[in-house]
This record gives C-alpha cells, structure tokens and sequence, in this order.
C-alpha cells in the first residue's frame, strides 16, 4: 500500500487553508472537467454518485447567485473565480443500473422508498462526494472556500426550477491571496473528539 508523503498531507489537510480572498486569476474549463474526473472515483453508497454541480463562472450566473447570498458572503462569492453549487439528484437511482450493474434491482430498490429516505441517501452521499471536491480541488493546486450561508429555497429556485436537483452547499474554487489568510483556528485534539470501543 502507497502512503501519502508529509508533501501531500500538507496539501490536502495540515496546510490548507479556507480562503474567502481570490487573486484575479481565472480557472480553465479544462481543469473544472479534471476536477470532476477525480470526484467521480470516490466511493459513495451503492455507486450511486448524487452529486450534481453547477460551476458558477459567467457574470450572468453569478448575478444569478447574488440574492441568495447571506450578506457576509457576497463580497467573497462574486470575486471568487468559480462558486460550485453542490446539490444532489432527487432521482440519482434511475442511473443505477449503469453505476451498479451487479446489483439491476437497485434502481426499483430506490425508487420504491419513501421520498425522504431517498433524499437522506442522496445528502449523505452527495455530502461525501463534496468533501472529496474541496481534496481534489487542493491536489489540483486550487483553493476552496466552502459556505452554508445562503438561502437554499432560492437557490433551487434560481438555478433548479424543475426540482429535481437539490441544494445543499456552496464552493468558492480559485487562487487564494495568502496575504489575506487569518491565522489557523484551533483543531479539537483526539481525546476530545473521539474514543477507540
């Protein structure tokens, strides 16, 4: 097994940082599609891979964006050269019999749960597959700012009006300006985080 060197932790986990100041400096469509490329590997539950995501790139998109911001947050997001909408299909099973096909029965598995429990399995999955982003995004040499503040309903509404695609978090993908990074705030230790049964 190949274990991640101190150069490769850093850049995933003990030296990034969330940034919420973007240098003028614009992100290739190119590296968008490998972003996505790595996402789609990780693992979610039964394959089934919920997360959808909109890139917010164009001024119309982001004015789009605008009035669903929280106040705080509009500065950050409109000078951000990307912002990711990560929402989840409320109808990822009808692509299981192509993502599981040792399993065909799963799509009428799905289908035949109640809403919610579909749309749980959705959030859950779809919410790992964004923390797989924000690594995937650090190893391709970008910064992330991930934010809940933001109006969900508006949204889907702005940006998914037929329903099927649902909001759960916001992504601002760039080149951060580390002059502009606040120092690091502290980590809960181990022992305050978790127990070994």
């Amino acid at each position: 097994m190949t274990i991640a060197r101190d150069a490769e932790l850093a850049l995933l986990f003990t030296a990034a940082r969330t940034h919420s100041a973007w240098l003028d400096r614009p992100i290739d469509d190119a590296v968008l599609r490998q972003l996505y490329d790595l996402v789609r590997m990780a693992p979610t539950g039964g394959n089934s891979q919920p997360l959808r995501v909109v890139f917010v790139k164009s001024p119309a998109a982001k004015e789009l964006l605008r009035p669903v911001l929280s106040p705080s947050n509009v500065d950050k997001t409109m000078a951000a050269p990307v912002t990711a909408i990560i929402a989840f299909d409320t109808a990822f099973y009808e692509f299981m019999p192509r993502l599981s096909p040792a399993r065909p029965q799963m799509k009428e598995v799905i289908a035949a749960r109640p809403p919610e429990v579909r749309d749980q399995q959705a959030t859950q999955s779809a919410t790992l597959q964004a923390g797989y982003l924000i690594l995937a995004a650090r190893a391709l040499g970008l910064d992330v700012g991930p934010m809940a503040g933001f109006d969900l309903a508006k949204t889907d509404a702005a940006f998914f009006p037929d329903g099927r695609w649902k909001t759960t978090l916001l992504i601002n993908l760039g080149y951060g300006d580390p002059a502009k990074l606040a120092p690091r705030s502290p980590r809960l230790e181990f022992d305050e985080a978790c127990r070994i049964a």
